[in-house]
C-alpha cells in the first residue's frame, strides 16, 4: 500500500466494561475506518500481547495492521513508544490514553491526541493524589509535544489553554457522536429485566461510573431529603461500576432514610441499559466535571427528560434540552427533580427538544473531523 501510514494505540478499545473514554476509542476507530476516503491509508492498531482481542470490524479490512505489542508493565511507555520509534508511521494517534514519556520529535512520526477533561484540575480532591499526578504530567507533556490535540469540546480546549498555556492554534474542538439505541428486542420484556434489578416502582436514573467527580453522592443526598419530607413515589437507581473514592458514595446510599428506594445496580450494558433509560421517569447526571457528557446524548436520544450540571461542557452539549442546575446545591438538585417528575409540559418540552439536540452530533462528522486533524498533523511534521 503506498498511501500514508497511520497508527493507533488501540489498547483501550477493548475494555470488557467500557466506559466513556473506552467507548470513544472504539467507535471514532470504527467510523475512521469506515470512511471511504480512508481505503487508501495503513491503519496500524497497537494492543497488548495476550490481553487484548481486537473487534472484528476494527480488523477485517485490507488496509488494517493488527499490530500487538508485549504486553510490558508500562506498556505505552516500554512497548508502545520503542515500536513506533523504529517502525515509524507518519502520524501517531492516541484517542483515550497517554503519550510514551520517551517521546521527541526526532526520528519520530507526528502525533494526535485526544484530551477529553482537565477534571483532575477544577475537583483535585475527586482524584486519588498519584493518579492526579499522573494525569497533570501527562497531559502537560502531550501539550508541549504533540502536533495537534484533540478535545471532546470547546470547555476542555479552554481549560487546556487556561492550564497548560497549549498553542490554540494547535487544539481542535471534535465533538463526539452518540450511538443510536438499539431496536427493542422482541423477545426482551422490560418487565422482566426490571424485575430482576428489583425496581417494582417508576424510577430516576443515574448511569455513569460511581466515582466523586460524577457527583452521586449529592444526586443521594438530594434524593433522601425529597424522601425525608414525603415519599416521592418514585426510587432513584444509579447504574455503573464502583471506581476509584467510592466509598462515601456507597456509604449515602445505605445510611439514607430513603435507602430501601436507592438501587446501586453495578455495571449495565447492551439491552439492559437501553431498557432502563427507556423506563425511567427522567434522566439524572449532575457532574462536577465533564470533557463532554455522552450521557446526556444517549438519554436525549431514548426520549427520556434530562437533569444535568451547569459546569464545563455539559450545557454545551444538552443545549436547551435539559434542566440545568449547580452541582455543588443539594437543595437545587432536590428541587429539579421533584419538578421534573411532576410537571409534564416541562417533560414533554425537554423529550421534544433532546430529540432535536442529537441531531447536531454523529460519528461520522467526528470521523471525518478526527481525519482532518491527522492529516493537518501530517503535513506539519518535520
Amino acid at each position: 500500500m503506498n498511501g500514508p501510514v497511520v497508527g493507533v494505540d488501540a489498547s483501550r478499545s477493548t475494555a470488557d466494561q467500557p466506559t466513556g473514554t473506552e467507548n470513544y476509542a472504539r467507535e471514532i476507530l470504527w467510523h475512521l475506518l469506515r470512511l471511504p476516503e480512508t481505503a487508501d491509508i495503513e491503519w496500524r492498531l497497537y494492543f497488548r500481547t495476550g490481553t487484548d482481542t481486537l473487534p472484528a470490524e476494527l480488523t477485517d479490512r485490507p488496509n488494517v495492521v493488527p499490530t500487538p505489542l508485549p504486553n510490558r508493565r508500562m506498556w505505552t511507555h516500554r512497548s508502545l513508544g520503542p515500536e513506533v520509534r523504529h517502525r515509524r508511521p507518519d502520524v501517531l494517534f492516541v484517542p483515550a490514553h497517554v503519550l510514551p514519556f520517551a517521546w521527541t520529535r526526532r526520528n519520530m512520526p507526528a502525533l494526535v491526541m485526544t484530551i477529553h477533561d482537565l477534571g483532575y484540575r477544577h475537583f483535585p480532591k475527586a482524584h486519588p493524589w498519584r493518579q492526579r499526578a499522573y494525569l497533570n504530567l501527562t497531559t502537560r507533556w502531550a501539550a508541549a509535544r504533540a502536533e495537534c490535540l484533540i478535545c471532546d469540546s470547546e470547555a476542555t480546549r479552554q481549560d487546556l489553554i487556561r492550564f497548560h498555556r497549549a498553542d490554540p492554534g494547535r487544539l481542535h474542538t471534535v465533538h463526539l457522536g452518540w450511538t443510536p439505541p438499539p431496536d427493542p428486542d422482541p423477545a426482551c420484556d422490560p418487565g422482566a429485566v426490571l424485575a430482576r434489578f428489583g425496581l417494582r416502582r417508576p424510577f430516576a436514573l443515574f448511569v455513569s461510573t460511581l466515582q466523586p467527580r460524577k457527583n452521586a453522592e449529592r444526586l443521594i443526598h438530594a434524593y433522601s431529603r425529597l424522601h425525608a419530607r414525603e415519599d416521592p413515589g418514585w426510587d432513584l437507581v444509579l447504574a455503573g461500576r464502583v471506581g476509584w473514592l467510592a466509598e462515601p458514595i456507597l456509604a449515602a446510599a445505605r445510611s439514607s432514610p430513603a435507602a430501601e428506594a436507592i438501587h446501586i445496580v453495578g455495571y449495565v450494558d447492551g439491552e439492559d441499559v437501553a431498557v432502563l433509560r427507556r423506563q425511567a421517569r427522567f434522566f439524572c447526571y449532575p457532574s462536577l466535571h465533564e470533557g463532554f457528557g455522552l450521557p446526556v446524548l444517549e438519554a436525549q436520544s431514548q426520549g427520556v427528560p434530562v437533569l444535568t450540571s451547569n459546569r464545563s461542557s455539559l450545557p454545551e452539549v444538552a443545549g436547551d434540552a435539559a434542566l440545568l442546575v449547580d452541582p455543588e446545591d443539594v437543595d437545587e438538585i432536590a428541587q429539579a427533580m421533584l419538578r421534573l417528575s411532576r410537571d409534564e409540559e416541562l417533560r414533554a418540552e425537554l423529550v421534544a427538544k433532546g430529540h432535536e439536540n442529537v441531531k447536531r452530533f454523529s460519528w461520522e462528522k467526528a470521523a471525518r473531523e478526527t481525519l482532518a486533524v491527522l492529516k493537518r498533523a501530517m503535513n506539519k511534521a518535520p
